[in-house]
Parts: C-alpha cells; structure tokens; sequence
C-alpha cells in the first residue's frame, strides 16, 4: 500500500487504487484463545514476536519468499495477487526474519538458505536503475505496476529494502562460508541502487519514481517531514551512487523549512508534518525509517533529538485517543493507535485509509500502538496485554488483524499487509535489546553517510 506523502489527498488516490474498497464476506471469528491474564511482559512480547514473524516465514510468497503485500484469512482478494510481493515490506520481513534468529523463533541454517533465494530473485528481478519497483510478481520478478504510470522504480519502497538487506548483510558476513556468501549477495544489490540519478538530473532533491516509459511524470520530490528520512540516509551512504549533503538540506529539510515550534498537548512537534502538521501523521511516520536507524539521541543540524521527535507524535496520538474528541466507543489508554491500514467503509466493507488524530474514523490499527514500544513501551504494552487477553476475536494466525474497532460492534478484518505486520517484531525488539539499531548504524557505510548530513550520535561515536 502506498503511504502518505507530500499530500494526504494524493496518497489517497493510491489507496483506492491499491484497494479497490473490494467487499469483504462475513470474516470467521478468530479460533486464537485469549491468553491468561497472568501471562507476563516478556511471555507477551515473545507471543506477538513469534505471530507477527508467521507473516513472513509461513505465510511468505512460495517462489521468491518475499512478504505478500498482503496476505487474507478470508481468502477474498483483489485482482487475483497471491503472487504479488511488496518491496517494502519484505525490507520489513526481513528485518523481522534477523529477529526470528536471533530470537531462537526459527533455525539459523534455514534462515540463510531462504534469505540466499530472496537475494537471489532480488538479483534477477526487473530494477529501474537499480531501485526496485513497488510491487513485483513473486513467479516472474517482473513489475506489477501500482499505477498506469508507477510501473518503474519506487525510491522510498527501495529504501525500506534495502535497509532489511543491509542489517541482513552486517549479521552474517562475518559467518560460515555459506553466511558470507549472502552477505557478498546483500553487498552487490546495495552497490547497484543508482540513488544520485533520482534526482532527476541533479536537481537538489530526491524523487520518488522514476518509469521507463513514463521517466519522471509522476513528479512526486521526497520532501519532509513523512517516513522517508532513510531514503535520505541511504542515497548519501551509498559507496557508488551517493547524492550530496546539499541535496538532503535543500531537498528533505525544504532550506529549513522543515522545522515546526508548534506544540500539541503541551508536546513540541519539532518538525512540520505533511499535511497532518495540527496532531502529526499517521504512526507509521515514527516507525518506517527507523526499523533500522537509531533515533536515540540522534540528531542534525535541525532536529536535536529524534527519538523525542518520534516519541512525542506517538504521545499526542496517544492522548489524542484517550481524550477521544468523537467518542468513539472503545477508545482509551489500553486501546489507541492511528495509523494507514486497512478500514471499515460507512457501508461495512472494508477499504485501505491513513488513519490519524485528522483522519480519525473509529479504526484502531495494532501495529500503530505495537510499532511504538521503543517511544511508549507502559502505553504499548497495555495495548499488547488488553488485545491478548481480553480481546481475542482481534488476533488471528499471524498476530493481531490489520484493522479492529471496538466502536463497531467489535468488527475486524481477518486480514493483514506486510507495511504494517513487519514492523511490529522489530520495533519492539529494539525496545527489547537494540539488536536491529545497532546491526544497521554501525555498517561502515552509514556511519559515513549520517557524518556528511552533519548527523551525531554520541552512542554511535557519529561526531
């Protein structure tokens, strides 16, 4: 699914596009058992770990093992896409995969043997100057375009792979001769991403498209604040293509204009936040870009600290829900969390929309308030706790359902989408232990980038 950026509006055209509102038949209710009450913290987070890790380790395409864009209980699709595989979220999967290893929730040995035939069909598949497109067929490699003329390379999705590969490559390339033959794979589809050219020309700024047939018709330049910082940080670390600290300030940071002193419940924003700049955007803003990148004390010559920026969208998120402006039934501090994902329409079917405090429909989308353990971990975990034990219809196979609303009679959607379930195990392992954090900041590279955009972290020793 395409998320929000430089336009609500816009986004939103890809949504229905993507969606099509197709109908969704009664769903079966969930035959998952509410967890006793006495379960604890960790038992809790090792339970969603391991459910959400199903998406992408049983539930993952059958030829290329990448994440399905989406993946359905109730077996009801749209334009027949089993096969079809979402770049960024299986940079998701693989990120959540590391955490299955590490984890002990999968085999070692098994895991580099599917991760050697990601990198594999990643090598083969169809790139646009080097980037991937949004949706691939998971038999072919080929572009499935995601719009008449997004049939080329998405920067941004790119971005969010390439990140998984990355962290991929910095776990095993110091391993057994099979280990480090992935990491060489992950090693050449990263020095092969041509970032400088998505800067159409040379232009100080990224663009997120690029089609062979259309070239740069959809005109959409990367500019902040939404989820595409890492894009950034990838295309000036990059060893091969790199763009220049000027195209980041001049582009990203719009010269400055990026930077907000509006406050939110007392909260400062730090950041003017695209189209959403009264509450913030959706969550997954605070989540897309930093499965891998450590916003702990991190900083620029504009932001002084990351971390507080992201916490402090998903606070006022979170005292949003709980202040609950339009009283929708459910609403409170165990059950909260705006962000994109898949809705109930006014007619019950369901639809895809980008859920935040401006955009509040009366959906709750789990991953929101799961994603964000680093930033609200009492808040998150009350959310964990209360979905597990006292709402059971809500967890399916693969974890909690992409969309739940209490308001309306308890309705779900037995369905998930790989953006929105690969980031849960992540996040709340870098909560746990950082282990994702600090697998991607101290690739040599990176450290290099974050230095030429004036980036610092002390924890990192990036001066």
């Amino acid at each position: 699914m395409k998320r929000i950026t430089l336009s609500i509006a816009v986004a939103s055209m890809f949504f229905a596009y993507s969606c099509k509102n197709f109908q969704a038949s009664k769903p079966e209710i969930s035959k998952v058992e509410a967890v006793k009450s006495n379960i604890t913290d960790e038992q809790l987070m090792d339970r969603v770990q391991k459910d959400a890790l199903k998406y992408f380790w049983e539930y993952a395409e059958p030829h290329s093992m990448l994440g399905r864009e989406r993946y359905h209980e109730d077996n009801i699709y749209p334009d027949n896409d089993k096969h079809v595989v979402t770049t960024g979220g299986s940079g998701f999967g693989l990120a959540t995969v590391l955490v299955g290893v590490e984890r002990g929730f999968v085999p070692r040995k098994e895991a580099v043997k599917r991760l050697t035939n990601m990198m594999d069909f990643l090598a083969k598949a169809d790139r646009h100057k080097g980037a991937w497109s949004h949706w691939i067929n998971g038999e072919t490699g080929k572009t499935v375009p995601f719009g008449k003329k997004d049939n080329g390379g998405d920067l941004v999705e790119t971005a969010f792979l390439t990140s998984g590969i990355l962290m991929v490559r910095e776990y095993f390339k110091n391993g057994n001769a099979e280990e480090k033959a992935l990491a060489q794979k992950c090693d050449d589809l990263w020095k092969g991403i041509q970032w400088n050219w998505y800067t159409k020309g040379g232009e100080k700024v990224l663009y997120w498209h690029w089609s062979p047939d259309y070239q740069w018709e959809m005109n959409f330049p990367l500019e902040g604040y939404n989820e595409c910082l890492i894009t950034y940080i990838l295309a000036a670390s990059s060893p091969t293509y790199a763009i220049d600290a000027e195209t980041y300030y001049k582009g990203w940071a719009r010269n400055g204009g990026i930077v907000s002193d509006k406050t939110q419940y007392g909260l400062p924003m730090y950041v003017k936040h695209n189209g959403a700049q009264e509450y913030g955007g959706p969550l997954f803003w605070a989540h897309y870009s930093y499965i891998g990148l450590d916003p702990t004390g991190l900083s620029d010559k504009l932001v002084k600290n990351y971390f507080d920026l992201n916490k402090n969208q998903v606070l006022i998120d979170y005292k949003y829900c709980v202040e609950n402006p339009k009283q929708w039934k459910g609403y409170g501090p165990n059950y909260w969390g705006l962000t994109a994902g898949y809705t109930r329409n006014d007619d019950g079917s369901t639809g895809y929309n980008a859920h935040f405090p401006q955009n509040d429909l009366g959906v709750i989308t789990p991953t929101a308030a799961l994603s964000s353990f680093p930033y609200t971990p009492k808040e998150s975990m009350d959310f964990l706790r209360f979905i597990y034990t006292q709402k059971p219809q809500f967890i399916g196979t693969a974890g909690p359902y992409d969309a739940t609303s209490i308001n309306y009679s308890d309705w779900f959607t037995p369905r998930y989408l790989a953006i929105d379930q690969g980031t849960i195990a992540p996040m709340i392992e870098n909560y746990r232990s950082g282990f994702l954090w600090k697998l991607f900041m101290n690739a040599p590279e990176i450290k290099q980038g974050l230095k030429k955009l004036s980036f610092k972290s002390e924890k990192y020793n990036i001066k």
